[in-house]
């Protein structure tokens, strides 16, 4: 028997198959256009002619007409982080179009959250647009700024930084120099908003931009406390989805 745990983000829908112990499969497809057709590819691809429980969440949870069970994120998030970090306190995730907070009880249960979904400044998005003015790719943002002395980005609202980091570049103002600026602004931001929660250490930072050990250095910076992420925590929510279903067929 395994389980499947299907995270449908704004960018990227994130697949797992869970035995119990281990993942034994992971998928990662751009959202796209057509959100119903891409958690379709991923659950196809998982399963094959395997018997699962499957487990939906995130925007597109309830696409997937095959799914045993839909999940709200936030859930799916604490149970994800608890899987892949036995220490893990709190969530922080930066995900494609909004951020999220949550803390954890000493059971690994949901104690509190805070998520903010109404503006793309502070995201994954949010990076990819600035290092497209750039003419980078977001996958090379480490070795971008890696020698870099961050400029103050004051604007934080997506149109707004877009017009100034075109100023800057007018300016002849190292385009690495603006990214480092953007990570420090972005991390910035994100340890306010999170420190609106008691966070101790055990901070887990979850999403596609945990991947950066750019931002993972400003973010540890910014919110003071040591921060902790995994190879597989864009998979967070994908991977606590899957869990919960295995969990629930067990029962």
């Amino acid at each position: 028997m395994y389980s499947i745990g299907i995270d449908s983000g704004s960018s990227m829908t994130k697949g797992v198959l869970f035995d119990g112990e281990d993942i034994v499969k992971m998928m990662m497809l751009p959202t796209g256009a057509n959100p119903r057709r891409t958690m379709q590819s991923v659950y196809e691809s998982l399963k094959g002619d395997k018997e699962t429980y499957t487990v939906t969440t995130g925007y597109g949870r309830e696409l997937l007409e095959e799914r045993d069970k839909a999940v709200k994120e936030i859930t799916c998030h604490g149970k994800g982080a608890a899987f892949l970090c036995k220490e893990a306190t709190a969530i922080i995730d930066i995900g494609g179009q909004d951020s999220k907070v949550i803390l954890l009880d000493r059971d690994k249960n949901i104690q509190d959250f805070i998520m903010n979904d109404k503006c793309a400044a502070g995201t994954g998005r949010f990076v990819e647009v600035i290092m497209r003015i750039l003419h980078q790719d977001i996958d090379d943002l480490d070795q971008y700024v890696e020698v870099s002395k961050p400029v103050k980005i004051s604007s934080m609202c997506t149109v707004f930084a877009e017009s100034e980091v075109i100023s800057l570049l007018a300016e002849d103002v190292s385009g690495s120099d603006i990214a480092s600026g953007i990570v420090e602004s972005i991390c910035n931001r994100t340890a306010i908003f999170a420190k609106r929660l008691p966070l101790e250490e055990g901070v887990f930072f979850s999403g596609g931009l945990a991947s950066s050990k750019a931002i993972c250095s400003a973010l540890e910076k910014h919110v003071g406390l040591p921060i902790i992420t995994h190879p597989l925590a864009q998979y967070t929510g994908a991977i606590g989805a899957a869990v919960i279903g295995f969990q629930k067929h067990q029962k």
